[in-house]
């Protein structure tokens, strides 16, 4: 257990990185398109699309078939 501690941080520095890189980019949409609580929407740990959080917009989906 010991010998895979260090893997968890390393999983932890990666996690943060992605979160901060990924709110950075849903901030930048945000300004660009105007749509203050727009954000890249989620299901099953994967995402799927881009909505909003007040749910007004038609959910544009990542992959149209």
């Amino acid at each position: 257990m010991k010998q895979t501690k260090k893997y968890f941080k390393e999983l932890e520095k990666i996690e943060d990185k992605f979160y901060k890189d990924l709110s950075k980019l849903e901030e930048r949409m945000s300004k660009e398109t105007g749509i203050d609580d727009i954000e890249f929407f989620w299901c099953d740990n994967y995402i799927v699309g881009i909505g909003n959080v007040s749910r007004t917009m038609k959910l544009i989906q990542r992959y149209n078939g």
